[in-house]
């Protein structure tokens, strides 16, 4: 060897064996030589002065962030070997215990093709409808699929979850009494988890959540604006409520079914009985259990109560040709509108998994889903015959998928044998047990439970059973469901993969171009992030599994629990809220119960500054708090004397202060420490939205700034995607004094695994840990960025909105900057002055972009007629620069109207967007070239996204609200 090197053979270096590839250079898009050049275009030498002239020098953090054993980052196959071994740690134990979770089969082809697919879940919520037609179709099926099995003239689409969106129902029945009726009844055979959240919703808006038999309760009482109640009931017993509803409604009770939405293909719908509210869960059809989630959420109702329903509704309506199109409708936007008067918080849906749900049912047809209905049934009936002959009485002798047994040696013999032979089983009391059969379920599981109840005697099998077994049910459906073509075409994997292809391309994503969207943070979704959302170890989990099972989600649970304190300055995370509105709501709860344990309970006002997010109004309501709003600068900070003045006039009173930082201006504010002392020395909480952590990471932290609590929007800064309008997670982290209040959940009692405080203020989601099965996405974001790529994305993200603000600043005013000229990780375009000059609205120009390939920046928000861009660390500097030369473009076009050249009303931009059908027309009668109107830059010639409409009708389709397949043909049928 040493001969070797002495000749002159090349020796072997230990930096050189270092791996060849790392994450931060896949996720940090830009060369050195590049971010050289934009840094020279802004007018810095270098991106640490661009970092020191733009964050104020008084936040920023004086040592690296100490990941742990993160602080080096892994690389991608280190990563995956990693969470591979840890996933392993969990057990996946045959499960039976229902309670709204129920094993199911994604069909691969949705898998393949949604799931892991990043056409679908890298869309943005289809505010451009124009560019959104393929989701907003998935989502009318979706809804369709809901009113037809719940018997309901309308649905959203869609909620967070069971728990929630029986709280959104309660919310919703106490808003039609005008908040007169402050008690809400609930029936104890709803599921445990269920109960806790609407009990914690309603002490937050002042409302008496009454738990009990529903059969017990007085429908005469004049206080009482709803009651809830479970069908199938939580033990599996089928329950006629017709009487019940009758009573109530005599009264003006409004009556609310949490429903089981397989069992409807079999049950007689609520709808058909009279139900005011349906709600329930889509996971069984085809969406994994993950642990908890994510899981979409339904709420079906009648159309009187249509502007006070939550979350999102898709509805028909026209373009400029006169054409069908679909768009999101009403409240969607009215609710964040309403700020302190919203009836919900509600931002995020949980779009991608509702996608998921109405293609299961789309594939299986109603006759699919009702075979899968009949055969978890027929495997429940067979189950129930042959526990009753060894020894087990069945309790509920009418039911669906679920039957509760009494057990002659007490339940925890039982749980405990079937344990040791891999299964789960639900304890409902020291007596009681209960089993869930669903479509996952074979013979060889059935002939494996006998053998356990048979406690070692001789066990009956399902083929000695099952001829003598008598599956009628009571209350069966009668009423046919799914009748709609999209229902009954699709059965093969041919016609299956091609109709959701036709789909994916009428929308535009992130695998098309960029998404500028300020404060959404639309960056990369990397692939090995996804890779293991899909693993059985952690898809195949239910919520409510023993501690010992779960031993791989909860180190990952402490591991990114710890990241995320680090990376926030905070003292505790509590990783239960499910969105980001979610995380907003547990935030100020844990700030009400702290000022409560103190025996403040008179503090009860919350601070608001008029340019905060309108989820930050709407929370601090459903808390119970008084909204005070201040005003900005301007220069678009928080005026800090009109701050200082409310502090002081509310003192006695004031509970928090509700801040985005940066701003939502796209500026690092110079007094926000200030601001936060000024709320601290009037005995108030420091409430941070997380919303532009993407500019805080490595930099500066919540916790170091001087706030008390932040919710973390991991769909921006830490990669979870948005799936076309959700699944999003919003954890909380929390300084000391208010870690006792996180909140628990009532399956993690009896030394199960401890989650929250030990003075919790109550339960935010149906799963102890949310939407647990994304939090790995986080997870390996964090472990493969590792401690200074974490800091760098922050600093990337500054460096190219800047790059950006700099290119685009003599086209079009920027609105606010920094003491520097500099601006955050986003920035604000001003097009009143055009509209001024030229009529020229701000949509024109978010629909023109649509010619351009790209999806418009963030439109009139947080200031009317504006345009607020982010263009995170992810995208390069190429595609940075075809943004920017898109919009110079269309200010070409738009100087073309000023000076006369062509018609204020009859131009590129007020006829945007450009169809293919538009434009291949044999009549043309625009005063500009087709082809002016569909290529306006070489690149759309080379690949072009062509949108599937021209400009969308708002008000033609909220005047005539269609949101449901059906609905569409009776429509057509009208105007026949």
């Amino acid at each position: 060897m040493t001969s070797l090197i002495a000749s002159g053979a090349r020796a072997v270096s230990t930096e050189a064996l270092k791996p060849l590839d790392t994450f931060e250079r896949r996720h940090n898009s830009g060369t050195t030589q590049e971010v050289a050049e934009m840094c020279a275009v802004i007018g810095f030498k270098d991106i640490d002065a661009l970092i020191d002239a733009t964050v104020p020098e008084n936040i920023r953090l004086k040592k690296t962030m100490d990941m742990g054993e993160y602080t080096q980052p892994l690389t991608e196959s280190e990563f995956l070997t990693m969470m591979k071994n840890m996933a392993s740690k969990n057990k996946v134990f045959k499960n039976y215990i229902g309670t709204g979770y129920h094993g199911t089969h994604v069909p691969t082809v949705i898998l393949r093709n949604i799931l892991e697919n990043p056409g679908w879940y890298t869309q943005y919520t289809p505010y451009q409808a124009e560019a959104s037609q393929g989701r907003l179709e998935s989502l009318l099926n979706f809804q369709t699929m809901i009113t037809d099995l719940t018997g309901m003239p309308l649905s959203n689409s869609s909620l967070l979850d069971e728990g929630t969106a029986a709280a959104e129902a309660m919310t919703m029945c106490s808003a039609l009494n005008r908040g007169k009726k402050p008690k809400f009844y609930v029936s104890n055979k709803c599921h445990p988890q269920t109960i806790a959240v609407v009990q914690t919703r309603a002490e937050g808006l002042g409302l008496e959540a009454v738990v009990g038999d529903e059969n017990s309760f007085d429908y005469t009482a004049k206080d009482v604006c709803g009651v809830l109640v479970q069908y199938p009931a939580t033990d599996g017993s089928i329950i006629d409520y017709k009487p019940i509803v009758s009573q109530a409604q005599a009264n003006g009770i409004r009556v609310v079914a949490a429903a089981d939405l397989l069992s409807l293909t079999m049950l007689q719908p609520p709808g058909e009985w009279g139900a005011d509210i349906v709600i329930g869960s889509s996971q069984r059809f085809g969406v994994p259990m993950g642990y908890g989630g994510p899981h979409a959420a339904f709420l079906a109702t009648t159309h009187d109560c249509k502007r006070l329903m939550p979350g999102r509704i898709i509805g028909e309506s026209i373009d400029a040709e006169g054409k069908p199109a679909l768009r999101m409708a009403m409240q969607t936007r009215e609710q964040h509108i309403r700020r302190d008067k919203a009836t919900s918080n509600i931002c995020t849906a949980q779009a991608l998994l509702a996608n998921i749900a109405a293609m299961y049912g789309v594939y299986h047809g109603p006759e699919g889903l009702k075979q899968i209905a009949k055969r978890s049934h027929d495997f429940a009936a067979v189950f129930a015959a042959g526990a009753e002959k060894l020894g087990f009485k069945n309790t509920t002798p009418e039911f669906f998928d679920t039957v509760t047994l009494k057990c002659p040696s007490g339940a925890d013999a039982i749980v405990k044998a079937c344990a040791s032979a891999g299964i789960n089983i639900r304890k409902m009391d020291a007596d009681h047990v209960s089993l869930a059969f669903d479509e996952t379920t074979e013979i060889a599981d059935v002939d494996a439970l006998f053998k356990v109840f048979a406690g070692g005697a001789a066990a009956p099998t399902v083929a000695q059973v099952a001829p003598s077994v008598n599956t009628t049910m009571p209350m069966a459906r009668k009423s046919e469901f799914m009748t709609h073509p999209v229902f009954n075409q699709y059965h093969s994997e041919h016609e299956m993969v091609r109709y959701l292809k036709r789909l994916e391309e009428k929308d535009l994503s992130l695998v098309h171009s960029m998404i500028a969207l300020g404060s959404c943070t639309m960056k990369l979704n990397a692939t090995t992030e996804m890779i293991p959302i899909t693993w059985p170890e952690l898809a195949n989990i239910h919520p409510f599994a023993p501690k010992d099972q779960t031993l791989g989600y909860q180190e990952m649970f402490r591991g990114l629990e710890k990241q995320l304190c680090e990376i926030t300055g905070f003292d505790a995370m509590s990783l239960q809220p499910n969105s980001g509105a979610s995380g907003e709501y547990a935030g100020l709860m844990g700030i009400r119960a702290y000022h409560q344990s103190r025996g403040d309970h008179h503090r009860d006002v919350c601070i608001i500054p008029v340019s905060a997010h309108g989820t930050n109004p709407a929370s601090a309501a459903m808390c119970g708090m008084k909204i005070v709003v201040i005003g900005t600068d301007a220069k678009g900070n928080i005026n800090v004397a009109e701050l200082k003045a409310a502090a002081e006039k509310h003192s006695a009173n004031l509970a928090a202060l509700m801040v985005t930082y940066p701003s939502t201006h796209g500026v690092y504010e110079e007094d926000i420490k200030e601001i936060c002392e000024v709320i601290h020395q009037h005995g108030g909480q420091v409430y941070m939205d997380g919303a532009n952590m993407n500019a805080q990471v490595g930099l500066t932290s919540p916790g170091f700034i001087g706030a008390d609590v932040c919710h973390l929007n991991l769909h921006k800064t830490f990669c979870i995607p948005h799936g076309g309008g959700g699944p999003g997670m919003g954890p909380i982290g929390v300084k000391a004094h208010l870690a006792p209040f996180m909140p628990d959940h009532p399956s993690m009692k009896d030394g199960a695994v401890a989650v929250g405080g030990d003075k919790p203020f109550g339960v935010v989601a149906a799963a102890p840990y949310g939407s647990a099965l994304i939090l790995p996405i986080s997870f390996s974001y964090i472990a493969m960025m590792g401690s200074e790529g974490l800091a760098n994305a922050s600093k990337r993200a500054i460096l190219n909105a800047n790059y950006m603000s700099k290119r685009l600043e003599d086209y079009y005013p920027v609105l606010f900057s920094g003491k520097n000229d500099t601006c955050a990780h986003e920035f604000i375009l001003d097009m009143r002055p055009i509209k001024d000059a030229t009529g020229v609205e701000v949509a024109d120009i978010a629909k023109r972009l649509m010619d351009y390939g790209f999806h418009s920046p963030t439109m009139s928000w947080p200031v009317a007629g504006t345009l607020m861009i982010e263009p995170t660390e992810s995208e390069s500097k190429a595609e940075l620069d075809r943004f920017c030369d898109a919009l110079i473009a269309i200010r070409g076009e738009i100087r073309d109207i000023e000076d006369g050249k062509v018609d204020r009303e009859n131009n590129v931009l007020k006829n945007a967007p450009h169809t293919a059908e538009v434009v291949t027309a044999k009549e043309w009668n625009r005063p500009y070239p087709r082809d002016l109107g569909a290529f306006p830059v070489e690149w759309t010639r080379s690949h072009k996204f062509w949108p599937q409409t021209s400009r969308i009708d708002d008000v033609y389709g909220d005047r005539n609200l269609v949101a449901s397949r059906a609905a569409v043909e009776v429509a057509v049928a009208q105007t026949a």
